[in-house]
């Protein structure tokens, strides 16, 4: 098989080199009948795919097991689709070639949901049933986790198992459970009812869902064995400092979309934002230590020659002791001409030092994030920053020489209004105007501001999740207020197709009984729907119809806080309770009046019966 496509397949199509597994440092091994086989499935291009950090993490993990061989496999392009169709082959892992469906387990990493129609269509190709109630003795097991999993249950329908939370341990476990299980000689649930007692792992099989007919709201989900627990608890690393990270990670022959070492230095994030899934769901607070980092990324830039390291986490600034981690690293590479870069930055968490250490190799884009437009709302998501922190970092950064600067906006958030959106074109020109205060012989030659407005997709477990989001229509109108208040050619404005949002929430708030509109989308041909050459609506829009689901009911309704959610049987260690004081919280923000001056001097911005200005 292997020679077959080299010769007769490869040379068809695009970026062949991403379809053979011979990069360096990927993992090569000489199998045996004792060996288990797990395909690592990245339901998206082999480029994404191949910047995923979990992927790297647990393609170590696994393979560090003697008798463990994890490969990859990513989705294939249309082209490389249409080959294998045309062919009879079927998709493979790349390391050897193997079929996907001679796999012991094929692991999906669900990151973002408009990838789930891409898990059906890489099941397809690869000979897999795709309903996990079919699935014969010998089929693989298909499992999946990552952020995703939080809410499983629009893939309850295709997946044999979900791992909630972080997996560097867990999966471990159930490599064991495996181990033991092929000695018994056992059925196939067998293996599911052992696995379903593992801490942190869900098995969809094992529970019943019941709905109320009138409303559609679930009245009931409930085990129906002794081995499922009624609460699965979600895992995650006590020790990050000691955790296993890789000291080699494969090396690509082509452009990936983070073509750079990406480094971990923390999980977690104690800020609170109440739109942010991953904020509520990785905690708590976990650091690695600065000569942990640094012995790290040491070895891996040894291993892999790039010349960037990015300092990864949801919010990197807020690591306590970033500024000596930068400094060290500045240090130890300046002279090899090793950038460093900061991904994930809030405004009020860089310093000048940090911004003078990082451009001394190289100066990239500096990417911020607002949220929101006027301070009404940055409190109403409880954002914690002001207007003077934005502007007082990009004067700094100005002064340091950046030019391009990437200002990252929500629209549709709860109780938003467009006095909220014209605020999001007010602190772009205010950028703007900051960069032309500088001196022309400190500031760059040109100018860039960057205007991200992405759409407000309610997510579970935030305190967002019981609020429904806007239709596509005012998703519509919203984008045009804004493109038409933006007035200075310095400024770009970028931002996602509405219907694409819609069905993110859709699947985000979702319950198992979407499984079958997911599987009529897939028939009629989609996939690939984070791609907007491919994304087709009303292919979607029709497989609702057919169905008799409708996508309204999931994404706009508003949801009472008595109603049982489809999550709700996930302990991820924040209360619900919290959950609910928070939204109220923010439903309070929205209703408190401001001072119409909003001073610059004022340090409380806002106004309350009994206050009086004291400027």
């Amino acid at each position: 098989m292997n020679n077959y496509i080299e010769k007769n397949i490869l040379p068809l199509v695009t970026k062949p080199i991403t379809y053979l597994g011979n990069e360096v440092n990927s993992v090569h091994k000489t199998p045996n009948a004792d060996m288990i086989r797990f395909a690592f499935a990245f339901p998206d291009t082999y480029e994404v795919g191949m910047s995923h950090l979990g992927m790297k993490i647990l393609y170590g993990l696994l393979n560090e097991e003697k008798d463990i061989w994890c490969e990859r496999v990513f989705a294939p392009w249309v082209d490389m689709e249409e080959q294998l169709i045309n062919n009879d082959l079927t998709l493979y892992g790349l390391e050897s070639m193997m079929p996907l469906n001679e796999y012991d387990f094929v692991g999906f990493t669900l990151q973002y949901e408009m990838s789930f129609s891409n898990i059906l269509n890489m099941l397809k190709l690869g000979h897999i049933v795709l309903a996990a109630a079919d699935r014969k003795e010998g089929d693989p097991f298909v499992i999946a986790g990552g952020p995703c999993a939080y809410n499983p249950e629009p893939l309850a329908d295709f997946i044999d198992f979900f791992v909630i939370g972080e997996g560097e341990e867990v999966i471990l476990k159930i490599m064991e459970a495996y181990r033991q299980w092929k000695k018994t000689s056992g059925k196939r649930m067998d293996f599911l009812k052992t696995v379903a007692g593992i801490e942190g792992v869900y098995v969809p099989s094992l529970y019943n869902v019941s709905y109320d007919e009138a409303t559609g709201v679930i009245v009931s989900f409930l085990p129906i064995v002794d081995e499922a627990p009624t609460i699965v608890r979600k895992q995650f690393i006590d020790d990050l400092d000691s955790s296993y990270f890789p000291e080699k990670i494969v090396v690509s022959f082509t452009e990936t979309v983070h073509d750079r070492v990406s480094f971990e230095i923390f999980r977690g994030c104690g800020r609170g934002c109440r739109f942010c899934q991953a904020g509520m769901i990785y905690r708590p607070t976990r650091e690695k230590t600065v000569p942990t980092i640094q012995s790290k990324i040491r070895a891996l830039i040894e291993a892999t020659g790039y010349d960037e390291i990015s300092l990864s986490s949801l919010s990197t600034g807020d690591y306590s002791k970033i500024e000596t981690l930068i400094k060290n690293l500045v240090e130890e590479y300046e002279d090899q001409k090793v950038s460093i870069s900061l991904p994930s930055l809030r405004i009020d968490s860089l310093s000048i030092d940090m911004l003078e250490e990082i451009q001394k190799v190289r100066k990239a884009g500096l990417t911020l994030a607002p949220e929101a437009g006027t301070q009404r709302m940055r409190d109403v998501i409880n954002k914690g920053v002001t207007e003077e922190n934005l502007l007082d970092t990009v004067r700094t950064a100005f002064e340091k020489g950046w030019g391009h600067v990437k200002l990252y906006f929500m629209i549709g958030l709860p109780g938003e209004t467009y006095e909220d959106i014209e605020g999001i074109a007010d602190l772009g020109q205010k950028t703007v105007d900051e960069y032309m205060q500088i001196d022309k012989e400190l500031r760059n030659k040109s100018l860039k501001v960057v205007l991200s407005a992405s759409s407000f997709v309610p997510k579970a477990f935030t305190p967002f999740q019981w609020m429904g989001q806007n239709t596509r229509e005012e998703f519509k109108n919203k984008q045009r207020y804004l493109k038409a208040a933006i007035k200075d050619r310095k400024i770009s404005y970028s931002w996602h197709d509405s219907g694409v949002s819609f069905l993110e929430a859709v699947f985000a708030r979702g319950d198992r009984r979407l499984g079958k509109v997911l599987k009529r989308a897939h028939e009629k041909g989609c996939r690939f729907d984070g791609w907007g050459e491919y994304f087709d609506i009303e292919k979607w829009t029709e497989a609702f119809a057919e169905t008799g689901i409708d996508p309204d009911f999931y994404a706009l309704r508003n949801r009472g806080y008595d109603e049982i959610l489809p999550w709700d049987f996930i302990d991820t260690g924040v209360k619900k309770s919290f959950l609910k004081a928070e939204a109220i919280k923010a439903q309070e923000a929205l209703t408190t009046p401001y001072c119409p001056e909003n001073c610059s001097n004022c340090g409380i911005m806002e106004f309350k019966e009994g206050w009086q200005c004291h400027v």
